[in-house]
């Protein structure tokens, strides 16, 4: 079997992988527990040989520890990476350092469309712990997350046994915390930020997730539906369809007046699909 990084491109595997851990760190908290390895490697497409090289050569940074029991726990987290993002590019932008530029005017706004909404939570966090060191002020924040709704199994992820449903709950639950983690961000704000938080609720699995900040810039990912055998916290392994979320490619367009060309194009497309669904295929939150 040739997987992803074979002797031909070990280098690039490991590079990719070094810069995708790295963002992810940028999103942690000192303590925080990283994802089991197997996890990992399925999410960046790599054996868990290059898993684990990348993995040894953070230890030996620094940046994390082999906790018995407990897997990779985070000990201290960098900056993450600043990219200069290019039109049309695929797998080359990352969301953090858009967000931490977004963050930096006066007047934040994040429209995000996800599965579970973790990559923005973490993504945030960050930018509050700067708002609460002095390092940046925005004066007003306004983000609307559109997320599926919970009250029945999705397309995905779910176990391949139609009648089991822990996968689903699971998810379920997963997504809540997330909320519930915004929350508590926009609280922890409250007197330094005007922070107007919207969460609705929308009768779709979503096929991709889409960012867009500040009314300027766009990240969009499709996701990629894998099969694979989650592990419950009761130790048990089910079988399941599942999503590459976490370091899945993104493609970058930004704001162009020319709707005629390609960025412009797929910009004003994808404004346009989430209002209509923001609007028209949605509910509130009941605890937004």
């Amino acid at each position: 079997m040739v997987t992803s990084d074979s002797a031909t491109s070990g280098g690039r595997a490991f590079q990719r992988v070094e810069e995708a851990l790295r963002h992810l760190l940028a999103t942690r908290r000192p303590g925080d527990v990283l994802p089991p390895q197997r996890e990992l490697a399925v999410t960046f497409d790599v054996s868990r040989y290059t898993l684990q090289r990348v993995l040894g050569k953070f230890t030996d940074e620094g940046w994390i520890k082999s906790v018995q029991g407990s897997g990779m726990t985070v000990l201290r987290v960098p900056n993450a990476p600043q990219v200069s993002p290019q039109p049309g590019r695929v797998g080359s932008v990352m969301l953090g350092p858009l967000i931490s530029k977004a963050f930096e005017q006066p007047e934040v706004s994040l429209d995000v469309y996800s599965l579970t909404s973790e990559t923005l939570v973490g993504h945030v966090r960050v930018q509050a712990e700067r708002i609460m060191a002095g390092e940046i002020a925005p004066e007003r924040v306004t983000v609307r997350m559109l997320l599926p709704q919970e009250d029945h199994p999705l397309a995905y992820p779910r176990a391949k046994d139609p009648g089991d449903h822990r996968i689903w709950e699971r998810w379920r639950a997963m997504t809540r915390q997330r909320q519930a983690e915004m929350r508590s961000l926009r609280q922890q704000l409250s007197g330094r930020v005007e922070v107007d938080l919207q969460i609705r609720k929308t009768p779709l699995t979503p096929d991709f997730k889409l960012y867009v900040l500040n009314g300027s810039e766009m990240l969009y990912g499709p996701y990629k539906v894998i099969e694979w055998d989650i592990l419950l916290d009761d130790g048990t392994m089910v079988p399941s369809v599942d999503v590459l979320g976490l370091g899945s490619p993104l493609s970058y367009h930004p704001w162009d007046e020319d709707e005629d060309s390609h960025d412009g194009s797929f910009f004003m497309s994808m404004t346009d699909w989430f209002e209509s669904r923001w609007t028209l295929l949605s509910e509130n939150s009941a605890t937004s």
